[in-house]
C-alpha cells in the first residue's frame, strides 16, 4: 500500500498541517503515558489539559468550545474500523505514526464502506494536524516497531459513554459513543459495532 505524507498535497482533502502551535510541552508530558502492546485510548487527561497550550487549542482550534485532550497509544498494524465525528479532530504525533483515512462521501446508502478507498498517511513526530469532520479515521498504525503515541483533541464529551438507545437502522445505528459514528470490519469483532466495512481489513505490514 502506498504511504503518502501529511506534508503532501494528497492530504489536503482529508485535513491540514497545523504549524501555529508550539507542541513541545505536550510531547514532553506524553513521555509519561503508557505504551501497551495493544491500543489504549484515553479521551481526557488532566495533566495534558492543564498545560498552557490547552487554552490555545480551545480558543483557536475549536473556536472557544470546551475541549478534551487525551491520547491514543500502543501498537497497531490493522485498519479494523473507521469512525467520524460532527467536528474536526486535532492529532499531534508524539512519535512517527501512520493514519489510515477515508472520506465520508464514499459511505454507501446502506452505510457500508469499501476499504479500497482507504489511503495511508505518514505523520512525522512532532507534527500537529487537523483531521476534518468528513474524514474517516481510527486508531493510528505503527511507523516504528516500538509503537506509537498520539495526542487527540476533540470537543468535550466526544467518544465518552452514553445511555441513549441506538436505533437499529439509519445513520444513528452507527453510534457507539457520544459524537462517534463507527463502521467496523467483521474481522475486528468490535462488540456492538455495525460491521459495514467491506473488502480487505488492511494490514500495513502485508502490503
Amino acid at each position: 500500500m502506498e504511504i503518502h505524507s501529511v506534508l503532501e498535497q494528497e492530504f489536503r482533502s482529508y485535513g491540514k498541517v497545523l504549524k501555529e502551535y508550539d507542541v513541545s510541552e505536550l510531547l514532553k508530558e506524553m513521555e509519561h503515558t503508557p505504551l501497551p502492546t495493544d491500543v489504549i485510548y484515553v479521551p481526557s487527561d488532566e495533566k495534558l489539559e492543564s498545560l498552557a497550550i490547552a487554552k490555545e487549542l480551545q480558543q483557536y482550534g475549536f473556536g472557544g468550545l470546551p475541549i478534551q485532550i487525551g491520547y491514543c497509544n500502543g501498537n497497531n498494524k490493522k485498519l479494523n474500523a473507521l469512525e467520524y465525528h460532527r467536528s474536526s479532530e486535532i492529532n499531534i504525533a508524539v512519535t512517527d505514526l501512520i493514519l489510515l483515512l477515508g472520506k465520508q462521501e464514499d459511505i454507501r446508502e446502506d452505510f457500508t464502506y469499501d476499504t479500497k478507498f482507504v489511503k495511508a498517511f505518514f505523520v512525522p513526530k512532532g507534527t500537529a494536524i487537523e483531521v476534518y469532520a468528513t474524514t474517516l479515521h481510527y486508531a493510528p498504525c505503527n511507523a516504528e516497531e516500538k509503537g506509537f503515541r498520539c495526542v487527540v483533541v476533540l470537543p468535550k464529551g466526544t467518544n465518552t459513554e452514553w445511555n441513549m438507545t441506538v436505533p437499529k437502522e439509519g445513520e444513528a445505528s452507527l453510534m457507539t459513543a457520544k459524537n462517534k459514528w463507527l463502521i467496523a470490519h467483521k474481522e475486528a469483532q468490535i462488540e456492538g459495532a455495525y460491521e459495514g466495512l467491506v473488502g480487505e481489513n488492511i494490514k500495513l505490514d502485508e502490503q
